[in-house]
């Protein structure tokens, strides 16, 4: 029997992982030299000639959603996956696919937003390529946008203060570089993006109250960096912060404990994913950053992103340990569980 790929392939988690390990990876090798961080390594960028590159294709559904649109959520969502690397984000490139028969009023409200938004973020789109394709080709409309950045001396800089501290080998914050006695910083609410979104789309209600949290976050990540000690960083988007966690321990073969009351979680999004049965630890996020950092500058690190705006609600959520083996969540009540990659979202079309 013939295989066909499955919606939750393509949604982050165990069965995307599976996916691309299995039917994409080997069928590109890597041969050209000046690749430090490949696709292989499955980072947010890669590493070519000190050049940090990425691309994403966003296909939400809805169009446009409480707290942004699917202009808003291409830029943002590129410039933060540069932005995590430790790079400085400085140009964008954009493709449309279009349906026909989209509104023009609609288009052009998606497009004045992706220019507002990386208008906004400082980061320009300098090249794109317009598509248009007959009716039930594709639903509406879909954006992919790639970004490069460059490394800037605050990176240096930040490392050079993680070598006070430890050893530490890595040129760029990687999910490979977490050791034991790492923090683990989360820098705001998670859930808001997929419950907003799916509320809106569903008609649930909650969008009344909660929001997406889209936003780009290079501007905050030129703040941590500059107090520095961070090791790792990553926006959790597909699969949430069980996702990002999951990666950082895998790849740094550590374990991770994580303290469920100190996960910012909104009330809304906790009594929709109450309702819904759905974990807000696997629902994605677009305008957030989960941080490893040494022990020794966790708390001043903490504190920079709480005077930013996109990091009032920030917290030191976890660690990095040797006491147990891939990431445990010590509950509210006491308790501890393992805290598994999710096998997809939970809520599917959220970017």
């Amino acid at each position: 029997m013939v295989g066909k790929i499955k919606l939750a392939q393509g949604a982050g988690g165990e069965l995307m992982d599976k996916l691309i390990r299995e039917k994409i990876l080997k069928y590109f090798k890597i041969t050209s030299r000046g690749v430090e961080v490949s696709l292989s390594m499955l980072d947010d960028s890669a590493v070519v000639d000190d050049i940090v590159f990425t691309t994403d294709s966003h296909t939400v559904q809805p169009l446009i959603f409480p707290g942004g649109d699917l202009g808003s959520l291409a830029v943002a969502g590129t410039v933060n996956d540069v932005s995590v690397m430790g790079a400085k984000p400085i140009a964008l490139s954009a493709g449309f696919i279009i349906e026909e028969g989209l509104s023009l009023e609609v288009f052009e409200t998606i497009v004045k937003s992706m220019g507002e938004t990386a208008y906004s973020a400082g980061v320009p789109v300098v090249t794109g390529d317009t598509k248009v394709v007959e009716k039930g080709a594709i639903q509406e409309f879909m954006i992919n946008t790639s970004g490069i950045g460059r490394r800037t001396r605050v990176l240096d800089d930040n490392i050079k203060e993680v070598k006070r501290y430890r050893e530490f080998k890595s040129r760029w914050l990687l999910d490979s570089n977490l050791q034991v006695g790492d923090k683990i910083i989360l820098s705001g609410n998670i859930g808001e993006h997929g419950v907003a979104l799916m509320s809106f789309r569903e008609g649930y209600g909650f969008e009344t109250l909660i929001k997406s949290d889209i936003a780009p976050v290079n501007g905050l990540m030129e703040k941590i960096l500059t107090v520095g000690g961070v090791v790792a960083a990553k926006d959790p988007t597909r699969g949430g912060l069980a996702n990002t966690i999951n990666e950082f321990s895998s790849k740094s073969n550590v374990g991770i404990i994580v303290y469920e009351e100190r996960i910012p979680i909104p009330n809304g999004v906790r009594s929709a994913c109450d309702m819904l049965g759905i974990d807000p630890l696997e629902i994605g996020n677009e305008g957030k950053i989960v941080l490893g950092v040494v022990e020794e500058k966790a708390e001043e690190v903490l504190a920079a992103i709480r005077r930013h705006p996109l990091g009032k609600n920030a917290a030191v959520i976890g660690e990095v340990t040797d006491k147990v083996k891939g990431v445990v969540l010590e509950t509210i009540v006491g308790g501890k569980r393992n805290l598994h990659k999710p096998v997809g979202d939970p809520v599917p079309r959220i970017c």
